[in-house]
């Protein structure tokens, strides 16, 4: 299972990072005044299941939550997630529909 200690977010690089076996699955992002756009979602063809993104994308909304920050999903995967959880919707700036 996924560990939240596990994620990383590098700001040097812009993309939350999540180790699994020998490589990352990675989120990248540009965030910009108070928003973060969820650009490209990057994941290890090993782990390329619903359960992993499902687990993965729910790591990444915490912490982004937890900063209390707006999220912006430019990716398709990443707005479906959203999309599929309602209870992340109230997390988009005002004005975005998906």
């Amino acid at each position: 299972m996924i560990d939240a200690a596990e994620l990383i977010d590098n700001d040097f690089l812009r993309q939350f990072e999540l180790k699994v076996d020998d490589d990352l699955a990675k989120i990248e992002y540009s965030l910009q005044d108070r928003k973060i756009f969820l650009t490209k979602l990057i994941i290890p063809e090993n782990v390329n299941n619903d359960d992993f993104i499902d687990g993965f994308l729910k790591l990444v909304m915490e912490n982004i939550q937890e900063r209390n920050i707006s999220v912006v999903p430019t990716s398709p995967p990443i707005a479906k997630f959203i999309r599929k959880n309602r209870r992340y919707k109230r997390m988009l700036p005002v004005g975005i529909r998906i």
